[in-house]
């Protein structure tokens, strides 16, 4: 199947004209309060908060830390624990009202973390220290509003509403999984179009594959905390609200097209009429992208063209050098390719974890609600590790 430096921080404010607020509101148990820059030990401490928040909550890109260079590797840590936190946020809110304003906290996070004055919060120092560094060693930086851009998506979806295509979902990954590589590539730096294209269709399968892993978990969530310090606010309506309900996430026109209904997966779970069929077909969309990244690298190899347009490459975001988009020669061409996934290749490695989950979901006879597919991929260092080493995956 399928360290901030303040000189630097001086020239980056006046680059943007900004008038900072003394102080955001944080919706949140960390203090926004303005920061001159992190110190070396705060730096230090947020890197081994973001270290130990992907340990326990993001095992995959956990364990391919080491493949990321090491001059980018704070950088990624920031980036991914970002995800992790803006991720999380509809698991511990009670409506999607307190779920917005812990996503405007981040918004003011990021705003402050680009214009030098970091919150006291560990992932904003983390990467306010990783920009410094950037800034510092180069010309080049972070993209603010790709950051952005995640937490636009993650709101979107906030309250887990269903994707009403296919395409939706890949335009969530896109938005999301994607972007998050977009990013650790400018933290190499590295701004080349091949790589982003690669990393473009490896981020839609991780996305796709994450949405598919969530799945249980949202169909049968946990029961609320009933510790809340809420207690007694309201109606019976409000608690009510308050109550996690079952949602089935898989993309409307797929459920509809193998007659699987929303009722039947909460009330039947892995049982329920045409799941395994949905499942089947999301999951082979997320193989696509992965076999066309793999094409890619292939035609690489052979010193061919990689096959077909990046279709992302107009936008906004996505600024290349003009010797990346009229290189004279095709020899050239294909030899800035080459050069270019050699230093991405590191941070295309979730092609490797999302491939290993797809094809345990196959040998499980496409059942998402086992248990299995939950489980810390034991064989994820190894294979990497060879994935790395003949550089495809």
């Amino acid at each position: 199947m399928f360290s901030l430096r303040p000189r630097t921080c001086s020239i980056a404010l006046k680059q943007r004209n900004l008038i900072l607020p003394r102080q955001l509101s944080t919706a949140s148990g960390y203090s926004a309060t303005a920061s001159a820059g992190p110190s070396a030990d705060e730096v230090s401490s947020a890197k081994a908060y973001c270290t130990d928040l992907l340990r326990k909550y993001d095992s995959p890109s956990y364990t391919l830390l080491p493949f990321i260079s090491p001059s980018a590797q704070s950088a990624y840590l920031a980036i991914r624990a970002f995800n992790l936190e803006i991720a999380r946020i509809a698991d511990h809110v009670s409506t999607p009202q307190v779920g917005a304003l812990r996503l405007q906290f981040w918004k003011d996070n990021i705003t402050r973390t680009f214009a030098c004055s970091p919150p006291k919060q560990p992932v904003s120092l983390l990467l306010a220290s990783a920009l410094s560094a950037l800034r510092t060693e180069s010309s080049a930086g972070l993209s603010k509003s790709w950051f952005m851009r995640v937490i636009a998506a993650r709101e979107q979806y906030l309250n887990n509403a269903p994707y009403a295509t296919l395409e939706d979902l890949e335009k969530y990954a896109e938005s999301t999984y994607s972007t998050l590589l977009y990013l650790t590539l400018q933290a190499l730096p590295l701004h080349s179009v091949t790589a982003d294209h690669v990393a473009s269709h490896v981020g839609k399968a991780a996305g796709i594959v994450t949405v598919l892993r969530g799945l249980p978990l949202l169909a049968f969530p946990a029961p609320p905390n009933h510790h809340s310090n809420s207690k007694g606010l309201g109606s019976v309506e409000l608690q009510r609200s308050r109550a996690q309900q079952g949602v089935v996430t898989l993309p409307l026109d797929v459920m509809a097209e193998v007659g699987l209904r929303e009722e039947d997966v909460l009330r039947k779970g892995a049982e329920a009429e045409g799941l395994r069929d949905a499942v089947f077909k999301v999951a082979t969309r997320a193989s696509d992208h992965l076999i066309t990244a793999r094409t890619m690298l292939e035609n690489l190899k052979k010193g061919e063209d990689v096959g077909h347009a990046f279709e992302h490459e107009d936008e906004d975001e996505h600024q290349y050098e003009q010797r990346q988009l009229g290189v004279d020669s095709v020899s050239g061409k294909m030899a800035q390719q080459k050069a270019d996934i050699e230093r991405a290749f590191g941070v295309l490695m979730p092609a490797v974890s999302t491939r290993l989950w797809l094809d345990k979901l196959q040998k499980l006879d496409f059942d998402i609600f086992r248990e299995e597919l939950r489980r810390r991929e034991w064989k994820l260092p190894w294979k990497a590790y060879f994935a790395n080493r003949r550089r495809m995956f």
